[in-house]
């Protein structure tokens, strides 16, 4: 279990996250909603290690994830993809992919990583020689995922990764998302400004406004109530 227990996060005088708390089971895909500003991004750059927090906790299997480095987090299983998903443009998609597995120091167990990601996302493979710069957005995105997958995470944080994208290419990603969790077992925390599309795959939905919890339920039942459609979501 991935828990967070009363977590604050400030940049100067704004108070980003405050006394944030939720239990997320493994297995399955807890979406985060809300309206920019409202803590989504934060909340998952502290999860990963990326920001430390000011007060409260979070912790993976009762493992204190505020003493630990980026990297020791990782090896623990809880993988981020951040927004615009962070490849390296300027290296091939086979050497992305590669970056992803190097600290497990077994070639045997990246080439089998890495065939699966080629068959999680088809377009890849064709293009494996070629610089990432010259992916398109989807699949640039498509490729940030798998870089993440190659270090067989337990976890998968992702941050907005339907942004920028035509909706045709949206729908793609998701629908592979939900794969991942529901074919391969992977837990995923989902950060997406796309409510309808994001509640439509997640078993659980959180929603922050202004860094605070202000519901947290079914994703079906979310999906349901007006209320938080008009007060919180701007439909």
């Amino acid at each position: 279990m991935l828990e967070v227990q009363g977590l604050s996060v400030t940049y100067g005088a704004v108070r980003a996250l405050d006394s944030v708390s939720m239990s997320l089971a493994e297995r399955g895909i807890t979406t985060v909603l809300g309206p920019n500003g409202a803590g989504k991004t934060t909340l998952l750059r502290t999860i990963s290690g990326l920001l430390r927090p000011e007060a409260g906790t979070v912790s993976c299997d009762g493992v204190d994830l505020a003493k630990l480095r980026v990297e020791d987090i990782t090896r623990l299983g809880i993988v981020h993809v951040p927004e615009g998903g962070g490849v390296i443009r300027e290296l091939t998609v086979e050497d992305n992919l590669r970056l992803g597995h190097l600290w497990h120091h077994d070639a045997a167990d990246m080439r089998r990583a890495m065939a699966e990601v080629y068959e999680i996302f088809p377009a890849l493979p064709p293009k494996r020689g070629q610089l990432a710069l010259s992916l398109s957005g989807g699949e640039r995105q498509m490729l940030a995922i798998g870089r993440a997958l190659m270090a067989r995470p337990r976890w998968l944080l992702l941050d907005e990764p339907s942004l920028g994208l035509a909706p045709r290419l949206v729908t793609e990603i998701m629908r592979m998302v939900h794969g991942l969790s529901r074919d391969r077992g992977l837990s995923v925390l989902l950060v997406e400004q796309n409510a309808r599309i994001a509640l439509a795959i997640a078993d659980q939905a959180v929603l922050l406004s202004v860094g605070k919890v202000v519901a947290a339920s079914s994703a079906d039942l979310m999906a349901k109530d007006e209320t938080i459609w008009h007060a919180y979501l701007g439909y």
